[in-house]
């Protein structure tokens, strides 16, 4: 059985906007000016802790966990409530692999956003029929770059990881992909911080619309 295992935030949806969101109405609650979405952006995959840090630097506020702490329960409380306001699949995202799927790929979630988070979203954007596994960075004792996110989320949607392949936004996914040992193709649209060629992946597409073309490239083809 093949399998597409696709990283979330800024792979599949652009939670940006809505990330940044949670930043800013933290930091306001906590007395702080906010911080323009686009300084916050290229940081939007990397989790609530260091956005936070982020939003507080920019204060000139030097971060401690006594502050951070609070703050991350009101990030992610304010996160949960709000997290698709403006978020949405990146152009053709949707349409593309649906029609994957038609052709008999098995598609899986593999993000380092909670589980419960991801399954949120998905489910708010009525995503979460497309997938057979979802597989969030509280899943598993580690999350990625550990293999075993990304090998849990092949094997749970009932492949094994020599027909799998990963795509990604991030040096993060990458890695994750390599401790698999699965191909990886890498959007150049995401939060990566770095231009994501340089990052080694496998592939690099701009377009949901170049991904099939770029699974083939890859070497991995429809298998039973």
């Amino acid at each position: 059985m093949t399998v597409l295992v696709l990283d979330l935030d800024g792979t599949l949806v652009d939670t940006a906007g809505d990330l940044v969101g949670a930043l800013n109405a933290t930091l306001e609650r906590y007395g702080h000016a906010p911080v323009p979405e686009p300084v916050a952006r290229p940081h939007a995959g990397h989790g609530a802790l260091p956005l936070l840090r982020l939003g507080l630097e920019h204060n000139g506020v030097v971060p401690d966990d006594g502050l951070l702490l609070p703050m991350r329960k009101d990030f992610l409380d304010h996160y949960a409530a709000n997290i698709a306001v403006v978020s949405r699949p990146y152009p053709d995202a949707v349409e593309v692999l649906e029609g994957l799927r038609a052709d008999g790929w098995k598609l899986a979630i593999c993000s380092n956003k909670a589980e419960a988070l991801s399954r949120r979203l998905l489910a708010e954007l009525r995503l979460d029929g497309l997938f057979s596994a979802i597989i969030g960075g509280d899943t598993y004792p580690q999350p990625k770059p550990d293999a075993r996110p990304v090998l849990g989320a092949i094997r749970r949607a009932g492949g094994e990881p020599a027909t799998a392949v990963m795509v990604g936004d991030t040096a993060t996914d990458i890695a994750a992909a390599r401790a698999a040992n699965i191909p990886v193709i890498a959007v150049n649209f995401g939060y990566a911080a770095v231009p994501v060629r340089d990052l080694g992946p496998d592939h690099v597409i701009s377009h949901f619309r170049e991904l099939p073309g770029a699974v083939a490239a890859v070497g991995i083809g429809l298998r039973p």
